[in-house]
């Protein structure tokens, strides 16, 4: 977690990498081992050259091959552990963020409505895969540059004054693929990302796409969203591959380049065969991590992107704090003079809502179109945010309470009914541990029971991604169950008879008699005339303001003209 001490907007996701120091202090430790056994095969050409062979020692030649053997093993060896050791902290770096980005990513959703909803898991995996691939290997390998290019300063000024040559050039090489690529990258993930953003929100719903023949008009709107990204992308990637073309040239000149010179060196009695050979050997190894940066800079561009949303998005979505457990609610409600914005909106939707209703009263939302019903519903319930004012139950605010205290005395059917991937009995239970007695209390409730023993599995019936598997007006009767389950001390039903048929709606009307007898506080949404027989109090909305409110008899008597 972030201390009072942190950078702004760099301290939840700092933190976690440092967390991991010592694993990347051990692969540094690593490097170093590598990168001083990769010394190895210079030093033996060098032998080979300059004493083998002179010599004609064979026993020479054979002591310095297995040492040299063994060296490699080694290398390979501290290469296999200096891998793992990183495959296990991005591992590691991944499960400790993993819930927290989940939860930001569904409170960026939840508040503001917009982007690719699992985008940041995205980023999350992308930086997870870079720190295990080998663009990262080339930044712990490439302070040892200067190292090789002092070894061959040894062998020959000459040849080391080339070699500072050759890498200054490559390290320009790099800063160029970073002038020429890195704003064309940003623009085409932000248009990838608008891209994915745009097909998922459309294919959901691919029902009234394919009936009303949609599919190529939207296909081609997609298509020029993916057509921009892919342009940007292509033009990064020639970029790129331009100056990648370039610097592999310049690694071969220059390891060419620094054996002719090497020669020319022999010829002149300034330098050894062996020398000559090593200092090849070296500059490969010089040139070699700036080489793999230039190729790995499309990878490091887009990590930083995903790095650079991450802590923006864990910055503007701080993790909820632990609150203090409150008891059971009864369900007197109050709202205070509420004004509710919708996410991402500027017009309020509700504007100055006050009332008060104690505990066990039922109270039915009227209202023309557009009122602010359903945002009435999503405040009640503590989704939206008021701007100002608040709703408070028992005195608490709504929107303040913990939710995973809050939700277990919270029963809410919305208006878009969305069931989950699992059995009924998971989604009745509402994912969590499933208490059989509870599962059926509320599917009785509901009127729901019948319905499900005549599924294949009854209660163990998988019912698809959204409830795919059943009927609009199943699901809205399974997402009721889901409102009752438990014992909720405030109901809130947004049109929950919208898709039922006059077996469903017999059932509903039947369940919200039994809230009623059990002292519930429910709010009911509706345009039904037959649902407002059972409630006690009506609510008239209109243009985001209460035009009545009252008894039930008082507020029909008056919306028939006072007969």
């Amino acid at each position: 977690m972030a201390q009072p001490g942190d950078k702004p907007l760099r301290g939840e996701l700092d933190s976690a990498i440092l967390s991991c120091r010592r694993a990347f202090v051990a692969v540094g430790l690593f490097s170093l081992a590598i990168n001083l056994l990769l010394l190895a095969p210079a030093i033996y050409m060098l032998q080979v050259y300059d004493r083998v062979l002179s010599s004609r020692n064979e026993v020479t030649l054979l002591m310095l091959t297995l040492i040299v053997v063994g060296l490699y093993v080694l290398e390979a060896v501290i290469e296999l552990v200096r891998s793992g050791v990183l495959i296990r902290t991005s591992a590691a770096l991944d499960v400790s963020l993993a819930a927290r980005v989940f939860d930001a990513s569904f409170e960026r959703y939840l508040r503001v409505r917009a982007g690719h909803a699992g985008q940041a898991l995205a980023d999350l995996a992308n930086l997870r895969q870079f720190l295990t691939g080998q663009g990262l290997f080339a930044f712990f390998d490439a302070p040892w540059v200067p190292i090789y290019v002092g070894v061959i300063f040894l062998l020959s000024p000459w040849l080391g004054l080339f070699a500072i040559a050759a890498v200054t050039l490559l390290f320009a090489m790099a800063y160029l693929t970073e002038r020429m690529t890195s704003p064309l990258l940003a623009r085409a993930a932000r248009e990838a990302q608008d891209a994915a953003g745009y097909a998922g929100s459309n294919l959901r719903n691919a029902d009234a796409i394919e009936a009303m023949g949609m599919l190529g008009s939207l296909r081609e709107r997609w298509f020029a969203r993916q057509r921009r990204y892919l342009s940007l992308q292509a033009a990064a990637s020639d970029r790129a591959a331009v100056v990648g073309a370039g610097a592999k040239f310049l690694r071969l000149t220059f390891q060419s380049g620094i054996l002719g010179i090497g020669a020319w060196l022999v010829l002149q009695n300034q330098l050894t065969p062996g020398g000559m050979i090593a200092a090849a050997i070296l500059m490969g190894r010089a040139l070699a991590p700036v080489e793999l940066a230039i190729g790995a800079w499309r990878g490091f561009v887009a990590v930083r992107g995903a790095y650079a949303r991450l802590v923006e998005l864990l910055a503007a979505h701080p993790a909820r704090g632990a609150s203090l457990a409150l008891p059971r609610p009864l369900g007197d409600v109050a709202a205070e003079n509420l004004v509710v914005v919708a996410p991402a909106g500027r017009a309020p939707i509700l504007k100055g809502l006050s009332f008060r209703f104690p505990a066990g009263t039922m109270v039915a939302v009227i209202g023309p179109s557009a009122a602010g019903k359903s945002t009435l519903a999503r405040a009640l319930v503590g989704v939206w945010a008021p701007v100002s004012g608040a709703i408070r139950l028992d005195g608490a605010d709504v929107h303040k309470w913990d939710k995973a205290q809050l939700g277990p005395w919270i029963g809410y059917l919305p208006q878009d009914v969305e069931l989950f991937e699992g059995t009924v009995a998971e989604n009745i239970a509402r994912f969590g541990a499933i208490d059989s007695d509870s599962v059926l209390r509320a599917a009785k409730r509901a009127g729901v029971h019948d319905l499900v023993v005549r599924l294949p599995e009854k209660y163990d019936t998988l019912i698809g991604e959204g409830g795919s598997v059943l009927s609009a007006g199943q699901r809205q009767r399974v997402a009721l169950a889901r409102a009752l389950y438990g014992d909720p001390a405030l109901v809130v039903l947004d049109e929950a008879n919208a898709n039922l048929d006059d077996v469903g709606d017999a059932a509903l009307i039947e369940a919200l008699r039994t809230i009623k007898d059990e002292r519930r506080t429910a709010f009911v949404i509706t345009h039904r005339r037959n649902v407002l027989r059972n409630v006690d109090q009506i609510m008239v909305l209109a243009e985001g303001t209460i035009k009545a409110i009252g008894p039930r008899e008082d507020i029909l008597k008056a919306l028939d003209g006072g007969a």
